[in-house]
């Protein structure tokens, strides 16, 4: 499943964030996820050193700033659920407080997903464990003492599906620190459904992902990459997005069941593999040997791994040039109890 995160790249318009809902529906998203939160439930308007980010692409902003520009307001929350009810595609968020919750819970929000800084938070994982609905948790940053601590909180409080999604917390990602072996050391401790959630920012990473059997990815949309919103320095735009889309379906389709055997795309093609052909004329009684048959295309004839047991095999008719080997135009030498008769080398 592929989850279009539109974060704070509406820019602080409900008509963009409307469209941006449209555009993701047109790019092949699955879901839709949002973020709820006011800048005062996630932090505190304070100048001090801790609360000012301190490099990257936010350098020398404090935290309530930038979620001050960042936040989706709540009374938008209605208008954006109804809009991804209409376009047939999901919408679910991430809350950061109780209060978010409860205000995702009056609107049915069908999903929760708890965001990486919040994996910590063992209070608000317990408050979306109650909810019983199906919870997306982001691992970014983690220990595997905390994953944990946030796994055992949320299988306490439902018994609703649980997707990992493994995660470099950077924005944007470097590519050699996606690290996305760790997905099967999730699958395996934990024994739930894995996936990505990324912000490299290219497609290499959630195709490769894929590959390595994530069921979601969620990456960041945005309408326009120059349009200066927040998160767009590692955000698809709608026409990239439907590049991942297709090559993440791609991805997923060559995994295959594993099964061994020829594919129905292979199987028109068992023709023309190697197989034993007699290659000259044979008169009947000809003692077989290695200038009378071979193993050349098409594949019409006994496979190439019974020539050794035609070797030396009395031809019963005569055969001529092109005839592709079968048993019944071969008997052994002296099997009567007589030698080859006519026609022996």
């Amino acid at each position: 499943m592929i989850v279009a995160e539109l974060s704070g790249n509406h820019g602080g318009r409900l008509q963009t964030a409307l469209d941006m809902i449209d555009a993701a529906a047109e790019a092949g998203a699955d879901l839709v996820k949002i973020q709820t939160y006011r800048p005062d439930t996630i932090t505190i308007d304070s100048g001090r050193p801790e609360f000012r980010i301190a490099s990257g692409l936010w350098r020398d902003r404090t935290l309530y700033e930038l979620y001050q520009e960042a936040h989706t307001p709540w009374e938008w929350h209605a208008a954006l659920f109804e809009r991804a009810r209409e376009r047939g595609v999901p919408l679910f968020s991430s809350p950061f407080d109780d209060t978010a919750v409860d205000l995702l819970e009056s609107l049915d929000c069908p999903a929760y997903k708890v965001a990486s800084f919040e994996l910590v938070d063992i209070g608000l994982l317990e408050r979306v464990a109650a909810t019983g609905k199906p919870v997306i948790l982001s691992t970014g940053m983690a220990t595997l003492g905390e994953i944990d601590a946030a796994v055992d909180t949320l299988r306490r409080g439902t018994y609703a599906p649980l997707v990992l999604l493994h995660c470099t917390s950077a924005y944007p990602a470097p590519v050699d620190q996606a690290n996305l072996g760790a997905m099967a050391r999730l699958r395996a401790r934990y024994g739930c459904a894995v996936g990505l959630s990324d912000h490299t920012t290219g497609l290499a990473v959630p195709v490769a992902a894929v590959a390595l059997g994530a069921c979601m990815i969620e990456k960041h949309f945005v309408l326009d990459a120059s349009d200066g919103s927040v998160d767009a320095a590692f955000s698809l735009t709608p026409p990239v997005f439907r590049d991942l889309v297709d090559a993440c379906r791609s991805a997923s389709l060559a995994l295959g069941d594993g099964g061994d055997g020829p594919t129905a795309a292979e199987r028109s093609h068992l023709s023309h593999r190697r197989s034993l052909y007699v290659v000259v004329d044979v008169p009947r009684g000809t003692r077989i040997g290695r200038e009378h048959i071979r193993s050349i295309r098409p594949g019409n004839g006994l496979p190439p791994r019974v020539l050794p047991d035609l070797l030396g095999q009395v031809a019963v008719v005569d055969i001529e040039k092109g005839t592709p080997a079968s048993r019944d135009l071969f008997r052994p030498w002296g099997a009567d109890g007589t030698s080859s008769g006519e026609g022996d080398d």
